[in-house]
C-alpha cells in the first residue's frame, strides 16, 4: 500500500503522514532522506526528530531505500525532495540520469510488502526559479511527482493544513 502526501512547504505534510502511521502502526518506521548541507538544515532536522517519540523507529537513509527491510512494517519517507536532491546534486544536475536512478531504487524499494506513506513537495506551484538548476530541478520534481502519484494506491494534497483526497 502507497500513500502519497503532496503540498506547498509548511502545508502540514508531515503532520498528516505522521497521524495516519500511527494510525496504522503502534510503531512505524520514519525514513529521513535528507543531507546535512548546514547547521541551520541541521536545526531542522533536530527539530523534527524531537518531534517523534519512542513509538517511531528512525532511519536515516539519503538514497539507498531498498537497502532497508521494511516487510509488514509501516515506514513514513520524509521526503522525496529532498531524496531526489540527493541524486540532482550527486549526477552534478543531470535530469535525466536523476529521474533514471530515482524511478529504478523507488520501484527497488517498493517491491517489499509493506505500507508506504510518502511526502512530496508540490514546488511546481511556487515562484519560478530564478536559476537553470533550479528550474530543472522544478522539472524533475514534477516528473517524479507524478510517477509516484501513478504508482500510489491513495493520493492526498496538503492545502493550509487541510488533506484534499485526490485519489
Amino acid at each position: 500500500m502507497i500513500y502519497y502526501i503532496t503540498g506547498g512547504e509548511r502545508s502540514g505534510k508531515s503532520r498528516y503522514a505522521m497521524e495516519l502511521a500511527l494510525k496504522l502502526s503502534g510503531n512505524p518506521v520514519y525514513i529521513a532522506t535528507a543531507r546535512q548541507w548546514d547547521k541551520d538544515f541541521q536545526k531542522r532536522i533536530d527539530r523534527h526528530k524531537s518531534e517523534r517519540d519512542e513509538r517511531w523507529q528512525n532511519i536515516e537513509e539519503e538514497k539507498n531505500l531498498s537497502n532497508l527491510e521494511l516487510k509488514g512494517q509501516v515506514a513514513v519517507m520524509d521526503c522525496i525532495t529532498l531524496w531526489l536532491t540527493n541524486f540532482y546534486a550527486d549526477t552534478k544536475h543531470n535530469v535525466e540520469e536523476s529521474l533514471t536512478q530515482a524511478k529504478n531504487e523507488f520501484d527497488k524499494f517498493t517491491q517489499q510488502d509493506f505500507t508506504l506513506i510518502v511526502i512530496s513537495n508540490e514546488i511546481g506551484m511556487g515562484v519560478h526559479a530564478d536559476s537553470e538548476i533550479g528550474r530543472k530541478f522544478v522539472e524533475l520534481q514534477g516528473w517524479i511527482n507524478q510517477y509516484i502519484a501513478n504508482k500510489a494506491d491513495k493520493a492526498i494534497l496538503m492545502v493550509s493544513g487541510l488533506p484534499l483526497t485526490l485519489k
